[in-house]
């Protein structure tokens, strides 16, 4: 039964996330990015001055509501994760370094339909029965293409409310434990019964954490990823700058093998097996959209809960976040590879094949030696998974709201923290396949109520940046 699921859904993820998805995904972003004035490159030092230079100025939001920094916060809780650790790997191990190039345009892109997302989820945005502030693409398809296109919303709720428990839960949790474990298995020896008690005690700790702060609701959340992120940010990069600046020698050579693998794979990767231009622009745009999220319509959720007098000034959070998780932190995570292997001749890539965190671990090791490597990297993903985790309880919570009302909260949440217990104890290939596939498919819905709202978007930035005292404030 476990094969016939496994081979069904197969079928389908390469379908959801294969080449024609891609171009779609691609596609809807340049078109938002043409009829907006390119608007993430013409707009980009405003947009980072209203955001992260936001991020200092302490405000208190109204309430039902979180402040537009907590809100972003929320939503990059979600997209920094461990894609941004294992995807990269596996984008530069299967499409060669190349792939990161490819991943740089879907972010550039991306950055426009974040942006789009955003506004209209503030744009469309209704109060819940509890006067908390609620939206994303399930509301811009109901209060945007009316009632009568309320079902495609119910098809996007459904998809994320299953897709939480996988991507957003029990796969988080299993790396969450599963990296602890590794990181204390190079101090002392542990045999298989000792490491699924580690891994029960790790799943049952997240849970109650996860439980303490969604008992704390809407506020809390934002008010932990408002410190959470920041913090795991700043350890993450450090320790990938430490390894960068150890081999800045090959810094040129790194960046040359991106821009040359990126149009000729082989003149970097030689003769690697499935390692040719179709392999670098799946791969890097694949990983890129499925680390920023950009078009899944997820991020939406948690900006739409924004104390903010505009939706335009919102949707420039978006531009901001595919910008931080993609061109910062992915790049980042590159680099600290690419700068590690080149040029060590004890370790090497194999190229055409599958890898994940291992790569970082030894790129690491490299600068920090074995064991503290282990610690770097699994203190990193513990904090990505679990910033992670919070952030999809909302979604979840969210898309469970829309189909059944604030009476399904507490225990679709109950629920969500039980089955972070279970992902922590048990082999999860098949939840996380099943759960990428329902990730992908909620892009659907989300790009056609975005094609069809977008005179709506185009509407809202000619407003707004039209207007006079807004562009004063622009020049202050």
């Amino acid at each position: 039964m476990a094969e016939m699921i496994a081979l069904i859904n197969g079928k389908i993820n390469g379908i959801v996330w294969g080449v024609p998805m891609m171009i779609l995904i691609i596609g809807t972003g340049l078109y938002f990015t043409i009829r907006t004035g390119f608007l993430q490159f013409s707009k980009f030092g405003y947009a980072m001055k209203n955001t992260i230079g936001k991020c200092f100025k302490k405000v208190e939001a109204k309430e039902g509501a979180v402040t537009p920094v907590q809100a972003l916060t929320t939503a990059l809780a979600a997209t920094v994760g461990t894609g941004n650790i294992a995807g990269v790997c596996g984008a530069i191990a299967a499409g060669g370094p190349g792939a990161i190039f490819w991943m740089w345009i879907s972010a550039l892109v991306g950055m426009c339909t974040k942006f789009s997302e955003v506004t209209l989820a503030i744009r469309y945005r209704e109060r819940n029965d509890k006067g908390d502030w609620v939206g994303g693409p399930m509301y811009y398809i109901k209060n945007g293409l009316g009632e009568k296109w309320k079902w495609l919303g119910a098809v996007f709720a459904t998809f994320g409310m299953l897709a939480a428990f996988g991507i957003g839960n029990m796969t988080q949790v299993n790396t969450i434990a599963t990296t602890i474990g590794s990181a204390i298995g190079e101090f002392i020896t542990l045999d298989e019964s000792t490491l699924k008690i580690i891994y029960l005690v790790i799943g049952i700790i997240v849970a109650a954490i996860s439980a303490l702060v969604y008992l704390g609701g809407l506020k809390r959340i934002g008010s932990v990823t408002e410190k959470l992120v920041p913090v795991m940010a700043i350890i993450y990069i450090v320790g990938c700058l430490a390894v960068i600046f150890t081999n800045s020698q090959h810094i040129g050579t790194v960046f040359s093998m991106i821009f040359r693998g990126a149009f000729n794979p082989s003149a970097v990767v030689g003769g690697a097996v499935g390692v040719g231009i179709k392999q670098a622009i799946t791969k890097g745009v694949g990983r890129g959209i499925f680390s920023n999220e950009a078009g899944l319509g997820s991020a939406p959720i948690a900006h739409a809960a924004a104390d903010t007098d505009s939706p335009v000034r919102q949707g420039l959070f978006g531009v901001f976040e595919v910008f931080a998780d993609t061109i910062v932190i992915c790049t980042l995570t590159a680099l600290t590879v690419m700068c590690a292997f080149t040029g060590n001749d004890a370790i090497s890539i194999e190229f055409g094949k599958s890898a994940g965190a291992n790569l970082a671990i030894t790129a690491f090791s490299t600068t920090f030696g074995g064991k503290a490597a282990g610690v770097v990297v699994a203190v990193g993903l513990t904090l990505f998974a679990l910033s992670t985790v919070l952030s999809w309880g909302l979604y979840g919570t969210r898309c469970a709201e829309f189909l059944f009302g604030t009476k399904i909260i507490k225990p679709y949440q109950v629920l969500f923290c039980i089955f972070m217990v279970v992902g922590a104890t048990m082999q999860l290939q098949l939840a996380w396949d099943i759960a990428d596939t329902l990730n992908g498919l909620m892009a659907i819905p989300n790009l056609l109520a975005l094609l069809l709202l977008s005179p709506v978007v185009f509407k809202l930035v000619k407003e707004f940046f039209s207007d006079p005292a807004r562009e004063l404030e622009k020049r202050k």
